[in-house]
Parts: structure tokens; sequence; C-alpha cells
């Protein structure tokens, strides 16, 4: 098992892992992991390693917002409708 980064080199970094995004925004890996599966948070890929990577300020934003839809009672579909009309 690898040794986790600090917070301070988490919010120093350009990306971050989803394990990380779960520190930075208190959800849970397995919600991360269906959001990341569902589309709704983009990620980019390493080939040597295959680590999925996401940039942290705008995904750390997308996650919050995806929580406010949630608390406001929208659905998954919909909050996917609703971030593809972002986009």
């Amino acid at each position: 098992m690898s040794r986790q980064r600090s917070m301070e080199a988490i919010l120093a970094s350009e990306y971050v892992s989803i394990g990380e995004l779960t520190r930075l925004t208190g959800a849970r890996y397995s919600t991360l992991k269906f959001y990341t599966e569902e589309g709704m948070l983009p990620f980019e890929q390493a080939e040597e390693n295959l680590t999925r990577r996401y940039l942290r300020e705008s995904t750390v934003e997308l996650i919050f917002r995806i929580k406010r839809m949630k608390t406001d009672g929208l659905s998954i579909p919909q909050i996917k409708a609703a971030l593809k009309e972002e986009r």
C-alpha cells in the first residue's frame, strides 16, 4: 500500500487521485467511483500505470455541485442531464 500524501501536498497539486478526492470532499470512495463510471467526473489516465487523475479544483467544485443537486432532490439521471447541459 502506498503512503498517503499530506493534505498540504494534495492542495498544492494540479491533479489528485480518487482517494485524495475522498479526503478533500468527504464523499465516499464508492460514490466517486460510481460518478466516474457514469461519466459525471472527467479524468485523465496515465497509460504507464493506468491511474486515473482528476483535476483537483474543477473536480472538487463538481462534486460539491453534484452533492447540492442530490440534496435538492434530483435523481442521478437528472443530475447527469444537468451536467451535460453545462458542458
